[in-house]
């Protein structure tokens, strides 16, 4: 009782000291396994374990195979969470580099790194590219902590985040191919039953999860699942594809709930938001016990397998020639820059899938005899601790060094993607600037993307905008939804992250009749609420710009724009083409010469009014 509460309570510390320290969660997890696991028998007083994952006789907390289960399920519901969040429509906009990352890159990884552990550590050519199909994934949960904190490009952030994303079940599909590969034969005797197996893996890995998939999207459309047994439902048929699959061919239920959860991410589902929430909340709990039970798992005598050389020349090849060389294999003709393709070729670190695969699969075929099999989970163990703390401790610094770190962040997230919103993002989409809108209206979100607009349907109550790696590169927020509360509490949430350089929001009603007491925070004019901003948009719905002469000038505009419901401005263009954001303490600006512009939104100011 002891043990398991421990696992539980020190599982939820490591995740709170990742979230602290900005490092993925699975760096202090796999450490404090070790701690707890192989290393503490160099401290306890009998020479065991403090946490003893399998039962020896005397402790353990799993029996025979019980682990391997757990690990197993477990494992089955992350990458069904995995699953659920990877949208076709966003795949298709990822572009050729990402592709060709998780097509040539994939490749290159997986001959590379097991003909490198073929010659360095004498391995059987099965052990090895077992090895380097489990090393292909990166994940998304290591990649984002360690690129949160970084301004970088978006298109260059997005490049990373995709990878993560994509290769996860790539990777799973790989080890699991390799991993029934080696199971299979006999002496030389492969080709035949192991083409068989992959059949029967593909088969019925892809008829489960594309059946259930449907099945389950249709009980839910019909209301055929009560609404407080919808999370259960899913979960228990999550688990019952797995092991059904599995049954009518071993080790196909990996790859069926990766397909059932690709499929009902993109199907659409009243609840997949919820639902995702609940499987996101469910997955910390079990990585949090899995990763320190599987790191516990390791023997010592293990870990003194692969402390030598051949271990840091394996992590020097992986990481300074294989990874290097995938990306820019993968990036040959395309627009990254050298100093991009250097960053991306940089930052490879391995993740979760990787580790708990490889523990799962070396147990099995240690178990099984096969040769080699108790180098599988300390080398991949090495690789996943050695590429997270390598890339958590330097990539910010080589940011900096190859010239990819943005010195400050231009970008505009804009809360609220209502009409006159997607009017001022679309001009600043046309000045060079990135702009992001954010909006839980998904018929908002849908006309912002059909303009060609960076939208995204979220919640600004959740924190998954937080961890988007692609707003990394954002320093202006800009609050625009038509209810003044959630205006506020957007402003108080998100402006330590994403208002570096301004934090701005519409006046209410209150502030608007109020003129001497303009909050600082004001957006565009003390004078214009959001229903006159929406009146202005319905009539004249276009950005407009007008030359200034003088400050004087510009005070007499501002001046019009009050008396005028139908003009309310909006920025100030710079004569280099930079843009201020206009306050509603607009008359703080006294230095405007000639090749400032005035930029509004609402009917064209004539000469003739202008004068």
């Amino acid at each position: 009782m002891i043990e398991i509460a421990g696992i539980v309570i020190l599982g939820i510390i490591a995740q709170w000291v990742a979230w602290r320290l900005k490092l993925p969660a699975i760096l202090p997890l796999i450490l404090i396994g070790l701690l707890v696991g192989p290393i503490s028998t160099l401290y306890t007083e009998d020479g065991t374990k403090l946490i003893e994952p399998i039962w020896n006789g005397q402790k353990g907390l799993f029996p025979g195979d019980g682990l391997y289960y757990f690990v197993s399920l477990a494992i089955s519901i992350i990458l069904f969470e995995g699953g659920l969040t990877l949208k076709k429509s966003e795949v298709a906009n990822v572009g050729p580099v990402i592709t060709k990352l998780i097509t040539i890159g994939t490749l290159v990884t997986f001959f590379g790194a097991g003909i490198a552990a073929h010659f360095i550590f004498g391995l059987s050519w099965q052990i090895s590219f077992l090895f380097s199909a489990l090393i292909i994934v990166t994940g998304p949960t290591v990649i984002t902590p360690i690129l949160r904190n970084i301004p970088l490009k978006k298109d260059l952030s997005a490049v990373l985040k995709w990878e993560g994303i994509l290769i996860d079940p790539i990777g799973a599909l790989a080890a699991v191919l390799v991993f029934e590969f080696i199971s299979v034969g006999e002496g030389q005797e492969y080709t035949m039953t192991a083409l068989i197996e992959f059949g029967k893996i593909l088969l019925f890995g892809f008829t489960f999860g594309f059946t259930f998939a449907h099945g389950l999207a249709f009980a839910i459309k019909r209301n055929f699942i009560p609404h407080y047994l919808l999370n259960v439902v899913s979960l228990s048929v999550v688990l019952l594809v797995f092991v059904e699959s599995d049954i009518f061919a071993h080790e196909s239920g990996l790859l069926a709930v990766v397909v059932m959860g690709l499929v009902m991410g993109n199907i659409n589902l009243p609840n997949i938001k919820e639902l995702l929430y609940f499987k996101e909340s469910l997955s910390v709990l079990l990585i949090s016990i899995l990763f320190i039970l599987l790191a516990a798992n390791i023997q010592l005598e293990d870990m003194q397998l692969v402390y030598n050389w051949k271990m840091a020349a394996l992590f020097l090849v992986i990481v300074f020639l294989i990874r290097p060389l995938g990306v820019f294999l993968s990036a040959a003709g395309s627009d990254l820059k050298m100093r991009e393709k250097l960053f991306i070729g940089w930052v490879g670190p391995r993740g979760i899938v990787a580790a708990g695969i490889a523990s799962l699969f070396g147990s099995k075929l240690l178990a099984a005899g096969e040769p080699g099999a108790e180098y599988i989970t300390p080398l991949v163990f090495t690789i996943v601790l050695g590429t997270v703390l390598l890339n958590a401790t330097t990539a910010r610094l080589f940011a900096k060094l190859v010239g990819v770190f943005l010195k400050k962040s231009e970008g505009i997230l804009i809360v609220g993607a209502s009409k006159p919103a997607r009017l001022i993002a679309q001009y600043l989409q046309k000045n060079n600037r990135h702009v992001v809108l954010i909006d839980s209206n998904p018929t908002n979100v849908k006309k912002a993307k059909n303009l060609g607009l960076d939208a995204l349907n979220e919640d600004i109550y959740s924190d998954t905008l937080k961890d988007n790696i692609e707003l990394s590169d954002v320093g202006y927020l800009m609050t625009m939804t038509p209810n003044a509360d959630i205006n506020r509490y957007a402003m108080e949430k998100f402006q330590d992250q994403f208002g570096e350089h301004g934090s701005f929001r519409l006046v209410d009603a209150d502030e608007m009749n109020d003129p001497e007491n303009n909050p600082k925070e004001g957006l565009f004019s003390h004078t214009d609420d959001f229903v006159k901003l929406m009146e202005a948009a319905r009539r004249n719905p276009s950005v407009n710009e007008i030359d200034l002469k003088d400050t004087q000038h510009y005070e007499g505009l501002i001046e019009i724009t009050k008396a005028d419901d139908n003009i309310i401005p909006l920025f100030l263009k710079e004569p280099g083409g930079d843009l201020i954001i206009i306050p509603s303490f607009s008359k703080d600006f006294t230095d405007i010469t000639e090749g400032y512009k005035l930029v509004y939104l609402g009917q064209v100011i004539d000469n003739d009014k202008e004068e």
